[in-house]
């Protein structure tokens, strides 16, 4: 847990960097319940860090809109804990990075290729996940992540670390 001084110097320097996290993603939510769940977390996230969910036709819509860097969700991708997403999350503010697009692909998924071009290729679960119910766990786990980053008290060690 940060001190009260590192926590506003932590505070500032997120301010100060005006970090937008995008989720770029194949098809709409299409379920009121869903949609519902991803505004409530954008909505408290607006004080930690943005975030905006910009919904493409297909996949080659969003290779042409996805910009640098990127983080690929597969479920081959390196599986993390949600303090070190928030990890990821502040080397790229602290290298000045002002947006980083998160993308979710439809139920294909991505190829080889996209999967080279990413930053990084975050898997959300060993699991399969439908990429509704994906966009809706990211949103909630971006949320979390600037949570951990503020010291705030929403996300809970579960290892009571």
């Amino acid at each position: 847990m940060l001190s009260c001084r590192a926590l506003q110097a932590e505070l500032r320097a997120l301010a100060s960097g005006h970090m937008k996290l995008r989720i770029l993603a194949i098809g709409k939510l299409k379920d009121e319940g869903l949609e519902a769940l991803v505004a409530e977390w954008q909505k408290r996230s607006r004080k930690f860090l943005p975030i905006e969910l910009v919904h493409l036709r297909d996949l080659a819509a969003l290779r042409v809109k996805a910009g640098k860097p990127r983080i690929v969700l597969d479920e081959r991708g390196m599986g993390v804990r949600s303090e070190q997403l928030a990890v990821w999350l502040r080397q790229f503010r602290d290298r000045g990075v002002r947006q980083i697009d998160f993308l979710v692909g439809d139920a294909h998924g991505f190829v080889d290729d996209d999967r080279k071009q990413a930053d990084k290729v975050l898997a959300l679960s060993q699991l399969t996940l439908p990429h509704r119910l994906a966009q809706v766990i990211l949103v909630e786990q971006l949320y979390r992540a600037g949570t951990i980053l503020f010291g705030h008290p929403y996300h809970h060690d579960a290892r009571g670390e």
